[in-house]
Order: C-alpha cells, then sequence, then structure tokens
C-alpha cells in the first residue's frame, strides 16, 4: 500500500483515508490547505491505487496494515485519523487496533456492520456489488441519474466512472463485503481516543442505523450534523470548512 505524504516539516500528523469507489486524490481540495500545519499522510488503499494492480483485501487488513505502517515508521502519536463512508470503517478499526495514540478519530458517513443474518448482508453485498458493475458499464450517463439530488458535477461523476473501469470485479465484491461484515471487537477496546461522528443532514435516514450501532457500541461518540452535501461531499464541495472542522479540535 502507497502512502502519499504531505507536510513532512510539521508535528501534528492527520491520516486521511478516502472512500471507495474513488482514488487517493479525493482529497486533492483539502491537502493544499491542511498541509501547511499538518503532516498528512494519504494511503492509496488496495484496489484504488491506479499505479497499482492489486485488488482490494478487507476494513480489518488495511486498518492493521496501516497500523504496522506507523509503528514501524516510528510514530508515537497521531493528531487524527478521518475516513469518509468504507474509509470510516477503516479510520474506525485504525483506532480500536492502533499500536500508537491517536487524539481524534472522524468517521464521516462511516459505515457499521450490519446487524443481520450473514445471508441477508451476502445479498445486500450482492445487490450493491451488480449495481457498481452496472454503473461501471453505464458510464457517466447512468451515474448521472444514480447522483441526480447531489451536487456533483459531470466531472465528477466523469471521475467516478474511471475509477470503476479500473476496479477489478474482485475489488468491487470485496469492498461491498467487508463493509458490510467487517468485525468490530467485542468487547471494544477501552481507547485513549475522541470518536467522532459526522453525517450529512440529508443522508440522516441512510446512516440511521450506522448512527444507532455507534451510539451503542461507542457510547462516548461526538456527533456533528454536516450541511447538506450529500454522501461524502464534504471533502469535494466544502474543502475550507472540512479544514476548519478538522483544526477545532485544537
Amino acid at each position: 500500500m502507497t502512502i502519499h505524504e504531505f507536510g513532512k516539516e510539521n508535528k501534528e500528523t492527520i491520516i486521511l483515508i478516502h472512500p471507495s469507489v474513488v482514488k487517493w486524490d479525493y482529497f486533492g481540495n483539502v491537502i493544499p490547505l491542511l498541509e501547511k500545519n499538518y503532516h498528512l499522510l494519504v494511503p492509496a488503499l488496495p484496489g484504488y491505487d491506479f499505479d497499482n494492480d492489486n485488488d482490494f483485501t478487507s476494513v480489518e487488513q488495511i486498518a492493521s496494515d496501516l497500523n504496522n505502517w506507523i509503528k514501524a515508521k516510528g510514530f508515537t502519536e497521531i493528531y487524527a485519523v478521518y475516513g469518509c463512508s468504507m474509509g470510516g470503517s477503516v479510520a474506525l478499526m485504525v483506532a480500536l487496533g492502533q499500536k500508537v495514540r491517536i487524539q481524534h478519530c472522524v468517521i464521516d458517513g462511516g459505515i457499521t456492520p450490519y446487524q443481520l443474518p450473514w445471508i441477508v448482508t451476502r445479498f445486500i453485498a450482492l445487490k450493491d456489488y451488480l449495481m457498481m458493475m452496472i454503473g461501471r458499464a453505464g458510464g457517466v450517463a447512468l451515474l448521472e441519474k444514480a447522483f441526480a439530488t447531489d451536487d456533483y458535477s459531470k466531472e465528477d461523476l466523469q471521475y467516478v466512472a474511471d475509477v470503476l473501469r479500473h476496479c477489478s470485479s474482485k475489488t468491487l465484491w470485496r469492498t461491498f463485503e467487508s463493509c458490510n461484515n467487517y468485525k468490530v471487537p467485542d468487547p471494544v477496546p477501552k481507547i485513549d481516543t475522541h470518536i467522532h461522528y459526522w453525517y450529512a443532514k440529508n443522508e440522516e435516514k441512510e446512516r440511521k442505523n450506522d448512527i444507532a450501532y455507534i451510539r451503542r457500541r461507542l457510547p462516548q461518540t461526538e456527533f456533528e450534523v454536516l450541511p447538506e452535501l450529500g454522501h461524502g461531499g464534504l471533502v469535494l464541495l466544502r474543502p475550507e470548512l472540512f479544514e476548519e472542522m478538522m483544526s477545532k479540535f485544537q
């Protein structure tokens, strides 16, 4: 897994973990803002790295690999780990399995494990997988219909279409199967990390089960409602607000 680094001269470190169906440059609008004050670590997750033909592994494996990398590189403390959607799932597992202290874990619209029978979760993963495969075949025209209610430009949707064409069928299946079913330790380990769960105002219904799961398993979590930006829209559409929110923990 390639880790892109920016602002190496800065003391405090932020890990930025991208969602599915995008590349690490999903953070392209916020990197120039944050690298002035923070050392940024931006992983190119397996399966979504255009410079590497590997496949997605699992939420747990990626989180473990990140923790091992951080420890091996000699980091002693991380200011924050941020993840959006699938990246939020990885961020949570990084925080729970941390090998160095992490001050803050930000889960932006993060996906939590489904609390459903095994066979039902497989049907849901299959539905999501087939939707992505159809999106890959249909290109921008189909994605425009799927994202009609969100404020994404045609260029944004072309980007998603290009990523889908790059992803292998194995990567797409593993992405949804793993996000639906990754294993959070039970009991949840005690950690000295502030957990934050963010979600957009207009995705509250979609995140209802995730919010309930986080409240139940991590009752210390601080929740924050974002403007109506759609799922994953904060980084893309409001980079200045993202910088402000990531810096307010100081």
